[in-house]
């Protein structure tokens, strides 16, 4: 094909998220953009003077504009996909089923079965999912006493935190005195949450990084993506861990003519230094930007503790428990990394899952409106677990936008109500239908493997607040399909400053397609996560 020939792609029907042109049954691309989104009869000027063909493939299929999820970790996934998956969730992945286990007995007794299931005796056990109000409590001793030689390591289901036992202790040379002192680390438990964790990763890295292990992940991660349609995902906090190495392995694997998908790089900022000498790190690293993988001025900081974990900030009443939340970036440090950002012009996304990390990270942003006022900041709030309605209509006051994880509502509504918050705020967590009422921009995002990396589950989520029970959660907060839509497509495009290049199907734009077995728009809302992904159209090439 020479590269003046256009290609047509034809469909039963298009949803373009273009709204002076909202349908169509064909799209012409020459290049890998979009010439022309209309009808074939409407495209003769161009077929007429340029070599052409049509491609009827796709005729009874539905086309929508190239999924995105605009925060999804693939650093983080290749560290956990190769891992032992313990959930109380069923989670279905390319290659297998992950079981739902429930109750600490099932759950240690799953963990010992894996232990005595491994043919080398000193290889370290890795399990992910961990869930205290699933599995009941967990701790060093409860691991030792069935792996006393074993390194075994929990992630919780957050990645928030990870218990380790004596052995893997032992296995990282830990010295137990020194990280007894530190704040988020609880020695005696081998609990290390929020900043505790990450001193662990100068020693764990070599084993999380190694090249086969690593690149196995991604390439389950490659999986994953093409599995839910995606044509853009964006990496919200890429630096992680060893960014010379991850971004080597990064480039390597995803960097590829076979990978249907780019990646949205967003870094993550780190704590030590000067905030000054920070930003520049941080706008440097956009030179490292190549082919499928790209940085722009967006960059990501924390404000407050994961919410799987139960360590996010909350305004009164506070926990059931009473136990407290924790802050991954002191309020000073944040509001002095901000302000640097901010003085720059940079597009500032915080992860901030409670009200009280909400209700600081809008302080800051009236602050630093107050110094130097800016449209179009693109300030964004990322997860967005609590929030109450006066703190919704100061986000839109304050011009600020959500890139928000609804899945949060059907795994924990119910276990936070009975368990952890109480049944108002656990009912209206993730409060999309307050935000749509303010026309608050928002995207929905898996965060993976907070949640799988499925846009039509996400919407499914959103549209119809369905608890793990099946019971109606919130449903004055449910967003219309059409709403819904828009969060995995062009609004989703908004969030990561990339709405000129994707994001809808329009002249000029590049010609992703996710292509699907049914229309989203006819279908009774709770099918849609069952809604089959045919494949993707990703620059104009089928995949």
């Amino acid at each position: 094909m020479s590269a003046e020939e256009i290609t047509v792609y034809t469909a039963a029907k298009i949803h373009t998220m273009n709204e002076g042109a909202p349908t169509a049954t064909a799209l012409a691309e020459r290049d890998g953009r979009i010439l022309e989104v209309g009808h074939l009869d409407q495209m003769q000027p161009w077929l007429e003077a340029n070599p052409h063909r049509i491609d009827d493939r796709f005729a009874d299929k539905i086309f929508m504009p190239g999924f995105i999820d605009p925060h999804l970790h693939p650093t983080l996934a290749a560290v956990l996909l190769p891992s032992e998956f313990i959930t109380a969730m069923e989670w279905k992945l390319p290659w297998g089923t992950s079981e739902p286990v429930r109750g600490q007995k099932a759950y240690l007794s799953r963990l010992r079965e894996i232990h005595h299931g491994m043919e080398d005796p000193n290889a370290p056990l890795l399990s992910w999912g961990y869930h205290r109000i699933w599995h009941g409590r967990l701790d060093r001793a409860m691991l030792d006493e069935f792996a006393p030689d074993r390194p075994v390591l929990v992630w919780q289901r957050s990645f928030h935190e990870i218990y380790l036992n004596s052995a893997a202790l032992r296995w990282l040379d830990v010295d137990e005195e020194e990280a007894g002192r530190h704040h988020q680390i609880d020695i005696e438990q081998g609990r290390f949450y929020e900043m505790g964790k990450f001193t662990l990763y100068e020693k764990i890295n070599p084993f999380l990084l190694q090249d086969e292990r690593f690149r196995g992940g991604l390439e389950r991660l490659k999986q994953v993506v093409r599995l839910g349609g995606h044509t853009t995902i964006g990496d919200m906090g890429i630096g992680m861990y060893d960014l010379e190495k991850e971004w080597q392995h990064l480039t390597d694997v995803l960097d590829q003519d076979d990978v249907p998908f780019r990646v949205a790089m967003v870094p993550a900022v780190r704590l030590g230094g000067t905030a000054e000498a920070e930003m520049d790190r941080l706008e440097g690293m956009r030179a490292m930007a190549r082919g499928r993988l790209g940085f722009n001025d967006h960059i990501k900081m924390f404000a407050d503790g994961g919410f799987f974990a139960e360590l996010m900030q909350v305004l009164p009443p506070g926990f059931i428990d009473g136990h407290e939340g924790e802050w991954m970036t002191s309020p000073e440090q944040l509001t002095e990394l901000c302000r640097a950002a901010w003085h720059r012009g940079m597009k500032i996304h915080i992860h901030c899952t409670g009200d009280l990390g909400v209700e600081l990270a809008l302080d800051i942003l009236e602050q630093l409106q107050f110094e130097k006022p800016r449209f179009d900041h693109r300030f964004t709030l990322e997860h967005f677990g609590l929030a109450n309605p006066e703190q919704c209509r100061r986000i839109a006051v304050l011009g600020a936008q959500v890139s928000a994880n609804p899945y949060y509502v059907h795994e924990l509504g119910e276990a936070y109500w009975t368990h952890s918050i109480g049944m108002e705020r656990a009912s209206q967590m993730v409060r999309l239908g307050s935000l749509g009422r303010h026309n608050v921009p928002f995207a929905l995002h898996s965060d993976l493997t907070m949640a799988p990396a499925l846009p039509l589950n996400n919407a499914w989520v959103a549209v119809n607040r369905i608890g793990e029970s099946g019971a109606i959660i919130g449903p004055d907060e449910r967003v219309s399909v059409a709403q819904a839509m828009r969060a995995i497509t062009i609004d989703a495009a908004y969030i990561i400053g990339m709405e000129n290049d994707v994001g809808s199907l329009r002249a000029g734009k590049k010609a992703d397609i996710t292509v699907l077995g049914q229309d989203p728009f006819e279908v009774d809302p709770m099918a849609l996560k069952d809604i089959p992904v045919e494949g993707v159209i990703f620059e104009g090439k089928v995949f």
